[in-house]
């Protein structure tokens, strides 16, 4: 029985396929990473990461100077493959298997008999044996376990990652690991290659269960934030703090609502949960009004901004925040940058962008005459209003007296400590 794993090829070098790739690199185990993004590819042959993540860039650089780490754009013979591409949305809210379909045509020509294939992309429930089907379509000179099952001369699992940027490492190796395999024997191959770096435990199921599991996974918190963020507008229809409301019902020995925001963001909660909405549609009821109520949310900060930059003539509006959470400079399905673009593009008023994760306007903001990008003591000098929409720890240090005289909202409570509440209602003096 196969037991070692001397080489790995790693499909996909972004947000999930790095730090696998550099992981497994770090166990000895020679590792080629294949992306599409010669950018990408060129940074990493120089040691180099094309996104900021905590202890990473070392551990990266560590892979590539040992040699176990090898960047290239056309995938290489390998024992087994990770497939760790994107899975976005089209237009119509279904989900893209675009980029996994092509990662199948990619590793098709280069497998053999013996090779292991994990499928990390979150997926909605059944892709993994599609994968199956169309690689059995590509080459019809090898069995595949949807027809061969446990005979197959290739194994297929569904392995979904589970780790939180800014702690992506750690988590990487810690956090425990469902594997789905489409036979028990594909899912016992696939256990064999994650306890090479993985200390949580490894919990085995069948590919269908793995699938619904990450999706289940980030629809649980989507939802629980969606009753967060539909509080928090109630709230300010009623003149009320949600904080504090908040605050006061966590008091409850069984009750723990989250904290509200602008929207949701990310590659996974803001996405995962229309997959379920796609495959069942007349049962995912509260999936899918959770998820139209966190797409409604930056909509609800656009207009309490609008509301507020009709009392000026010429509004300076500072939006401070534009990736999807605290502290990471990751910009994907951000709410933030969504309402930094919105209010620009309908000029509500000249608008002063501080993000200082990131070193330049990111494209969706490049095209605004009516937009500057800049530190954050510059727009809090410049600025009529203060819009509060990424909790990052640089924020922190801003002072109550830099608030003074300015509208100021705060979508994430982050100030309440440092604004003046004059009213029964708890509402800040600044709004």
């Amino acid at each position: 029985m196969q037991h070692k794993f001397s080489r790995v090829a790693i499909i996909g070098l972004g947000y999930i396929g790095l730090p696998t790739a550099a992981t497994l690199a770090s166990r000895g185990v020679e590792v080629i990473g294949v992306d599409v993004n010669e950018h990408a590819v060129s940074m990493i042959t120089q040691g180099k990461v094309h996104f900021s993540e905590p202890d990473l860039d070392m551990l990266v650089r560590a892979a590539v100077m040992t040699g176990k780490l090898r960047a290239v754009v056309t995938p290489e013979p390998a024992e087994a493959f990770i497939i760790a591409v994107p899975t976005p949305l089209a237009d119509d809210k279904r989900p893209d298997l675009g980029y996994i379909d092509a990662a199948a045509r990619s590793i098709a020509p280069v497998l053999e008999a013996g090779n292991l294939i994990v499928l990390e992309s979150t997926s909605p429930v059944g892709t993994s044996a599609r994968l199956s089907r169309q690689l059995a379509e590509l080459r019809p000179d090898l069995t595949f376990p949807h027809a061969a099952g446990e005979r197959s001369d290739i194994r297929i699992a569904y392995c979904p990652e589970r780790i939180l940027p800014g702690r992506m490492v750690l988590e990487l190796v810690e956090n425990d690991r469902i594997i789905g395999g489409l036979t028990p024997a594909c899912a016992a191959r696939a256990d064999q290659l994650y306890r090479i770096f993985v200390k949580g435990a490894c919990l085995l199921t069948d590919a269908n269960t793995a699938e619904l599991v990450k999706l289940t996974e980030n629809a649980y918190r989507d939802v629980n934030i969606a009753f967060a963020n539909e509080l928090s507008m109630i709230c300010d229809g009623m003149g009320l703090d949600v904080w504090r409301v908040i605050e006061l019902s966590n008091r409850h020995p069984r009750v723990k609502i989250l904290q509200p925001g602008p929207g949701v963001g990310g590659h996974c909660i803001a996405v995962d949960p229309w997959f379920i909405v796609d495959g069942m549609p007349e049962a995912s009821r509260l999936i899918r009004t959770a998820r139209e109520v966190n797409d409604s949310k930056p909509l609800h900060v656009i207009e309490r901004i609008r509301r507020h930059a009709q009392r000026f003539k010429d509004p300076v509006i500072a939006c401070l925040g534009l990736t999807y959470k605290p502290n990471v400079d990751d910009l994907r399905e951000s709410p933030a940058l969504e309402i930094t673009a919105h209010i620009a593009r309908e000029r509500l008023g000249k608008v002063l962008a501080v993000e200082p994760h990131i070193a330049r306007l990111p494209r969706e903001l490049a095209e605004f005459d009516n937009l500057r990008f800049c530190d954050m003591s510059d727009a809090l000098a410049e600025a009529d209003i203060a819009v509060l929409l990424v909790d990052h720890a640089e924020f922190r240090a801003i002072e109550a007296k830099e608030l003074l005289n300015k509208i100021v909202i705060d979508t994430r409570g982050f100030w309440r400590d440092r604004l003046y509440v004059p009213d029964r209602y708890g509402r800040a003096a600044a709004e």
